[in-house]
């Protein structure tokens, strides 16, 4: 495959959808994402998860029992700033409310199947979920300092089918619920023992998420917004807008709605700045064309210079690593606050790209550069634990797939 560098002739729809057109493109969206949605959280005896319910839905359960609605704050601190799983460790609530609780609800994590951590310290733990579906958690340490980020998967595979990325080549089975997604950043926690949530002045090691795991958030609007809302919440984890970014290949409508709602940072999965070149890799692009993808990002209200958009380049040899890509590159953010992380690609078993040489990163990375953006070489990390960017799909897909059917 080789870049193709003039601009696409094919006829494009405008760049800029009208509202009523962007609000029937949600609707669609909205219809699709329920096709895949996740199973109730509920146990088989009946009993209800408290964990990924609002505050509101906390306190009508609390009713329900008979109880007031204050518990659902008391409730809300063991949870979330505490990080409890058993309501007898619920100090502050007397054991005959703590007995009536573990009669009706529980608090619980996904299944942790394996934990493997790479020779430089990155950590990627197997969920599993209580309907036996498993995804995918990063924890990406930081080289200089005592912090680091969450790769938090938001689908169980993926429906993109981006030609480099191994986690696409495994189909969409379902979406995570607000349960799922916020268990997977508790677990995460759980294993460093980061609890109770560290205050404001405090350093945290879990200091960051990043919605760049399993799936198309955009495609779980619904259900990554709940949980990025329980985990921004002042009074439990407490994590800043600031300190959450949200990944997407262009799912231009729904980048709208998370810009008003949600005020997160906004990375976009860009790998190639042509139509025709992205159709193929991203096949996404057939349905928001690069042109629609920008216009979407010049209206992210959230971007600032201070706050701007990264853009994810992924350095295909041959495919999209000219220095003719890198000024389309250019010309395409130039009036955006922007940076690009540019990713060399992680090899997988079966992908027939190749990684950009170094010489080629570095003469990509300066044009970039030079144009006034910053545009560091990704370092990849956990790669002896297929963990780096875009290698994940878990281990039992693989092993389900070739194993002998039972008897």
């Amino acid at each position: 495959m080789t870049a193709v560098i003039h601009p696409d002739i094919r006829p494009r729809i405008n760049s800029v959808a009208s509202d009523d057109l962007n609000a029937a493109e949600r609707e669609r969206i909205h219809a699709k994402s329920a096709l895949f949605a996740p199973p109730e959280a509920r146990l088989t005896d009946g009993r209800r998860d408290l964990v990924g319910l609002s505050r509101e839905e906390l306190a009508a359960l609390m009713t329900e029992i008979g109880e007031k609605p204050f518990r659902a704050k008391q409730l809300w601190h063991w949870i979330y700033h505490q990080g409890a799983t058993d309501f007898s460790a619920m100090t502050t609530i007397a054991k005959p409310m703590q007995a009536k609780l573990a009669e009706h609800f529980v608090v619980s994590r996904p299944t942790t199947a394996t934990e493997q951590t790479s020779v430089d310290e990155t950590r990627k733990f197997l969920f599993r979920f209580r309907d036996g579906q498993e995804a995918e958690t990063v924890y990406i340490p930081d080289r200089r300092e005592d912090r680091g980020a969450v790769c938090i998967s938001s689908q169980v595979g993926c429906t993109l089918s981006c030609t480099f990325c191994h986690t696409g080549t495994q189909k969409l089975v379902r979406n995570l619920g607000p349960a799922e997604i916020v268990g997977q950043f508790m677990a995460a926690r759980d294993s460093y023992g980061e609890w109770p949530s560290p205050s404001a002045d405090m350093p945290r090691y879990l200091s960051t998420i990043v919605l760049m795991g399993m799936g198309e958030p955009l495609y779980n609007y619904e259900n990554v917004a709940k949980a990025m809302r329980i985990i921004m919440d002042g009074e439990g984890i407490a994590l800043s807008r600031r300190r959450i970014t949200l990944s997407t290949s262009g799912v231009v409508p729904m980048m709208d709605r998370c810009g008003d709602e949600l005020g997160i940072n906004l990375a976009i999965s860009l790998h190639a700045v042509t139509n025709e070149l992205r159709d193929q890799i991203v096949p996404l692009n057939r349905k928001y064309p690069i042109e629609e993808l920008i216009a979407a990002c010049r209206r992210y209200p959230a971007a600032s210079n201070s706050r701007r958009i990264t853009f994810e380049y992924i350095m295909l040899r041959g495919v999209n690593d000219s220095e003719a890509d890198a000024r389309e590159l250019v010309r395409l953010i130039r009036d955006l606050p922007a940076k690009v992380n540019l990713i060399p690609f992680n090899p997988w078993p079966g992908s027939d790209f190749q990684p950009s040489t170094r010489q080629q990163l570095t003469k990509f990375a300066n044009i970039v550069m030079g144009a006034g953006f910053a545009s560091p070489i990704r370092t990849p990390r956990g790669q002896d634990i297929l963990a780096a960017c875009g290698q994940l799909k878990t281990e039992s897909e693989r092993q389900r797939r070739s194993a002998p059917p039972e008897a």
